[in-house]
C-alpha cells in the first residue's frame, strides 16, 4: 500500500535493504559492540538490531562473528605510510614522534573504538589476540625498531608496546583518574622519555634477541 504521499509505506520502515550503506552501518554497530563488550560478548543479532538489519545480512556480507570483527577491527592507519614520520628526522626525539602518534590515535574517537574493540577482545578470543599481535610484532613495532638498526630490535619493540597498550588500558578501558582526565599532550611527554629509552638508549639486555 503507497502512504499518501506516493512512497511505499514498506520503504520507511523495518529492517534496511543491503546497500553499501548498509554494510557501513553493520561496521559502525559492530566497532561500537566491540569496543564496549569485546568479542565474546557481542553477538551478530545484537550487532543487527543495532545496525537496523536482518542478520542474514551480516552473514552475506562477512560470513560471520570471526569475519565481521576482523574487518570492523582495521587499524584506523595504515603502518607503512606512519612510519617515516616517525623515523625521520632528530633520532633524539623519535620517542616523542612516537608518542604523540599514539596519544593521537587513542584520541580520535573513531580510532579509540577500534583499538579497545581489539584490545578488550585480545583478552579472551586467540583471533583478536592475533590481531593485536600482528600489530606488537608485524605491523608497526617490530618495523620501527628494525628500521632504527639497533641491536635487540623485537624486544625494544616488544617493550614499546607494553606502554603503549598498558597506557590505553588504564587511560581508556581502566580510567585511573591521574591518566584518564590527564592532558594528552601532558601524557605524550610522560612517555616520551620511556620510548626513547626503549628504542634507542642503551639496555641491559644479555644477549641479542
Amino acid at each position: 500500500m503507497n502512504s499518501h504521499d506516493g512512497t511505499p509505506a514498506a520503504s520507511r520502515r523495518g529492517r534496511r535493504p543491503g546497500s553499501s550503506g548498509t554494510r557501513e552501518a553493520i561496521l559502525n554497530a559492530a566497532r561500537q559492540s566491540f569496543a564496549a563488550k569485546g568479542l565474546d560478548r557481542t553477538t551478530v543479532r545484537g550487532v543487527a538490531r543495532d545496525a537496523g538489519v536482518d542478520p542474514g545480512l551480516i552473514t552475506h556480507y562477512f560470513g560471520g562473528k570471526a569475519a565481521l570483527f576482523t574487518e570492523a577491527m582495521r587499524l584506523p592507519f595504515t603502518p607503512e605510510e606512519v612510519l617515516p614520520s616517525i623515523i625521520e628526522g632528530d633520532r633524539a626525539q623519535i620517542g616523542r614522534r612516537l608518542a604523540a602518534f599514539a596519544l593521537g590515535q587513542w584520541e580520535n574517537a573513531a580510532s579509540r573504538e577500534r583499538l579497545i574493540g581489539i584490545i578488550r577482545a585480545a583478552c579472551s578470543d586467540p583471533t583478536a589476540a592475533t590481531l593485536l599481535r600482528d600489530l606488537i610484532e608485524r605491523d608497526l613495532f617490530a618495523p620501527l625498531a628494525r628500521a632504527l638498526d639497533v641491536p635487540n630490535a623485537e624486544a625494544r619493540a616488544a617493550l614499546c608496546a607494553s606502554q603503549i597498550v598498558g597506557l590505553a588500558i588504564v587511560r581508556h578501558i581502566l580510567r585511573v583518574p591521574a591518566l584518564a582526565t590527564a592532558d594528552p599532550a601532558d601524557v605524550a611527554e610522560w612517555i616520551a622519555p620511556t620510548l626513547q629509552r626503549y628504542l634507542i638508549d642503551d639496555m641491559p639486555f644479555t644477549e641479542e634477541t
